[in-house]
């Protein structure tokens, strides 16, 4: 080999690693972010297949309220989807009767932080006796 074909060799490899660093440096979050996009697209596609247009709706007006909540039904939707149990669209008045189950087993479980909160006052506490002290 000759000086002038290391020298080419050497610039091809100078120029490969600027390349990849470069990639490195500027796409190595966005392979992740397009990942994420390409889930998100697909979960919307999912959805948009298996919800009627009113359930769609209700689901969206969740999200607004409680993200969560909505994002849990929605993992929900889409694994009854993949298992095949969802024949036919999800209408509104079943979206709604899914929340309430999820709601009862939530509830029961203890999980979700959806319970009631529970106050208890001091039965013998008077702010008149703090007064006589001074």
């Amino acid at each position: 080999m000759s000086d002038a074909d290391l020298e080419e060799i050497r610039k091809g490899r100078l120029a490969q690693l600027q390349q990849q660093q470069q990639g490195g440096a500027s796409g190595g979050g966005g392979g992740e972010d397009q990942r994420k996009q390409q889930e998100a697209d697909a979960r919307t596609s999912i959805l948009s297949q298996v919800l009627s247009p009113e359930a769609a709706d209700r689901l969206g007006r969740i999200r607004l309220v409680k993200e969560s909540r909505a994002t849990d039904v929605e993992n929900r939707l889409i694994m009854l989807a993949r298992s095949g149990q969802l024949r036919n669209k999800v209408t509104e008045e079943q979206l709604k009767e899914l929340l309430g189950a999820m709601t009862e087993n939530a509830e029961k479980g203890g999980g979700g932080g959806g319970g009631r909160v529970v106050i208890t006052r001091r039965k013998d506490w008077d702010d008149d006796d703090d007064l006589l002290d001074l």
